[in-house]
């Protein structure tokens, strides 16, 4: 089991930018799967981007691709949403998930733990 804990959300204007963190303890954090989903009010949660356990292979949405980039720091037990040009559709509370396994799934079904989210609001 694990436990995700997300940090770094705000208030920050169209085009600036922003570092979301999750941190892991529990089990061993490289036998996870690690991904960012976000869900605005009124909509359902929506897949933003995953990473592999190793960190060599990423997953992106469309609406996302060049503006965001996940990673993750195995050492530190840490996977990270480096949020670039951000525009007010972006607003949402992110959440940071787990699934045991290696594959990157964009369904949020696939994933067995979730943080508790960090709200991310963006200004025009």
């Amino acid at each position: 089991q694990v436990q995700l804990v997300e940090s770094g959300g705000g208030l920050v204007q169209a085009g600036q930018s922003l570092r979301l963190s999750c941190a892991a303890s529990g089990r061993a954090f490289n036998v996870y799967t690690m991904a960012w989903f976000r869900q605005a009010p009124g909509r359902e949660r929506e897949f933003v981007a995953a990473v592999s356990r190793s960190n060599a292979y990423t997953d992106y949405a469309d609406s996302v691709k060049g503006r965001f980039t996940i990673s993750r720091d195995n050492a530190k037990n840490t996977v990270y949403l480096q949020m670039n040009s951000l525009k007010p559709e972006d607003t949402a509370v992110y959440y940071c998930a787990a699934r045991y396994g290696s594959y990157m799934e964009s369904a949020s079904a696939s994933y067995n733990y979730w943080g508790q989210g960090t709200q991310v609001t963006v200004s025009s």
